[in-house]
């Protein structure tokens, strides 16, 4: 990674007295979408303060440019002067400050976007990220602040995972910048639930209206953090604030060192299956304080606010940490372990499903985080694999890979605790070879074969040969949900505004040798139009090896190809238990899930 402005700056600061710095964040019209911000910095010695924007924040690996929402910048002296100030770059501001000691730097903050790691306003809350809302004073990051809230309305309440200083309202103490940025504020009429869980004080703000019930929310939150609590042997904070959005569509979710934000569909909690990925959502954001946040790649080490920070290790960070949220609810009691192999199944459909995941390796997924994932395009699908999806199931085969050595004893579980101890407690970074070396210290094997091949290889994960030894296998299936199969055209296509637009060709396969193109728009096949819902049914009146005549608009131009239709392809894997599982299988099996095999397929 390239070194930190931080690290630069370091060595100079800490011959000088350090300023004073506090910030207001006033929101006064909250319909206008605008924060109003004030930075004030007392004692400050230098020819000029430069103030700079972040231009990603911890946890969301893309270059959002924070800075293109900053509006109405100015600074004075303490007699409200103006003070002359430039732009050096996008996210750069420079101030001229000789023989000034009190400066006053007032900015508005555009915040119309609801998403975890942006900044929300409007006539009902404010929400906001530190690295999005907040200019960091160039040298003296390591300086403690503290950000007082004005409200718009008495009623409004301010939430935040940092503590408050006493005696002053609504005013809150960061130790340093990046914990102000690692610290979100919602700010409102939002509903407060408190609860502890080992002795320690956890809270639950929920902001929207929806169906979702608190009491069994937070039941079930409880169960997860005290499994996780006995994965690594403590809970390492002395509080922890859940920030939830109930929002009309979306989902996602932000991790913290003390906390996580969340998004969900307000009426998602009735639902079973969408409760369970809720509690899979929680689970994995809660995982994160442990994996990501302090235990941490050294490319993660020292944040570089003004560009990309590389690591070729988020499949680690957050496949493995996809991994667990499908474990951690298990265990918990959220749901069986039936279902357990059932959301498995569905996800290796994903990867399976995926042509990129024999061209992009996960370790390369990880590196190029802030230019692909996040930055999809007509290719995506061919080209590139999710870090989160290779690495959860990198994870799981590494997993089986330890117990089926150690019958049991030992799994991914060890590996964690280790990393932890290690490296997460004292938060001091560890490389890719450290982690692979912990891995093989827990395998008690060399694994250079396997990282060479599923790691920083495109080899297909050889599924059953790690499921065998618990009594299970893949099943592959080819057909729809009216259990029929369909030749391959190897088109993804969706109606759009009156028109039949085709999303997706894979690469390779028969629409793509044709010379079908992603945005052509569906007409015909053989001279007969088709909409896109119909075009798998439409191909069941075929057979592999037929020639279809597809039409298209392609550009605006009427183009008919000549299709070769291929063998119907695997559109759904199942993890299901071998023919005749012998005892050792069985044993393995209870020993990895805590339940007999007998007992779950019966």
């Amino acid at each position: 990674m390239t070194e930190a402005t931080l690290s630069k700056t370091k060595p100079s600061s800490l011959l000088q007295t350090a300023p004073e710095i506090n910030y207001q964040v006033a929101m006064p019209r909250p319909s206008s979408h605008l924060f109003e911000v004030t930075l004030r910095i007392s004692g400050w010695r230098g020819p000029v303060l430069d103030a700079k924007m972040p231009v990603w924040t911890p946890g969301s690996y893309l270059v959002r440019e924070y800075a293109r929402h900053l509006q109405e910048f100015s600074a004075s002296g303490s007699d409200e002067s103006p003070l002359i100030w430039r732009k050096l770059s996008k996210n750069h501001w420079q101030v001229e400050t000789s023989e000034i000691s009190q400066i006053v730097v007032q900015y508005r903050i555009f915040a119309a976007e609801l998403t975890v790691r942006t900044n929300h306003l409007d006539a009902t809350h404010g929400y906001f990220n530190g690295a999005a809302l907040f200019l960091r004073v160039v040298g003296w990051e390591q300086t403690p602040v503290q950000v007082k809230i004005l409200t718009p309305e008495p009623s409004w309440q301010v939430t935040t995972l940092l503590p408050t200083v006493r005696g002053k309202p609504d005013t809150f103490w960061a130790s340093d910048f990046d914990t102000l940025v690692d610290s979100p504020f919602e700010i409102g009429t939002h509903s407060l639930y408190h609860f502890d869980v080992l002795a320690k004080p956890h809270e639950l703000a929920i902001w929207g209206e929806g169906n979702a019930k608190p009491e069994q929310m937070i039941a079930d939150i409880e169960q997860i953090i005290q499994v996780e609590a006995r994965l690594f042997g403590e809970l390492p904070y002395d509080r922890y604030v859940f920030l939830l959005h109930l929002v009309s569509q979306g989902r996602g979710g932000l991790e913290h060192k003390d906390g996580c934000s969340l998004i969900y569909n307000r009426f998602g909690f009735r639902d079973r299956s969408s409760y369970r990925e809720f509690m899979q959502l929680v689970a994995h954001e809660f995982f994160h304080l442990w994996n990501v946040k302090r235990l941490r790649p050294q490319g993660l080490q020292v944040f570089d606010y003004d560009r990309e920070n590389y690591t070729p290790c988020l499949w680690f960070c957050e496949g493995t940490t996809s991994y667990y949220d499908l474990v951690i609810p298990m265990r918990a009691g959220i749901y069986d372990v039936r279902t357990f192999l059932q959301e498995l199944g569905k996800e290796i459909t994903r990867l399976q499903t995926s042509p990129g995941r024999l061209v992009q390796p996960a370790s390369e997924s990880s590196w190029d985080a802030w230019i692909k994932l996040y930055r999809r395009h007509a290719n995506s699908d061919n080209s590139q694999i999710s870090y989160y999806l290779k690495g959860e199931l990198v994870s799981l085969l590494l997993d089986l890979l330890i117990r089926a050595g150690h019958k049991n004893e030992r799994s991914l579980d060890d590996v964690m605790s280790q990393m932890w101890q290690q490296f997460g407690k004292t938060e001091i970074g560890f490389t890719d070879t450290q982690l692979q070396q912990t891995i093989e210290f827990v395998a008690g094997r060399e694994l250079g074969d396997f990282w060479a091949r599923y790691i920083d290889g495109t080899e297909e994960l050889p599924f059953d040969q790690y499921l065998s030894p618990f009594g299970l296998r893949l099943k592959r299936d080819c057909v729809d949900k009216f259990g029929e199969s369909f030749p391959y055209l190897g088109v993804r296509a969706k109606g759009e505004n009156g028109r039949e637009l085709i999303k997706f060709v894979a690469s390779g396969s028969p629409a793509h040798q044709a010379g079908i193109d992603n945005g052509d728009e569906l007409l015909a096949i053989d001279g007969i139009r088709v909409k896109a819902e119909e075009l798998n049914e439409r191909l069941k009146d075929y057979s592999p090896g037929d020639t279809i005549k597809l039409s298209v608009f392609h550009e605006e131009q009427l183009r008919t190809e000549l299709v070769t239709l291929g063998e119907p392809q695997p559109n759904r894997y199942q993890v299901v238990p071998v023919d005749r599982p012998t005892h050792i299988q069985a044993q393995n099996f209870a020993g990895w899930l805590g339940v007999p095999l007998s007992q779950v397929f019966n």
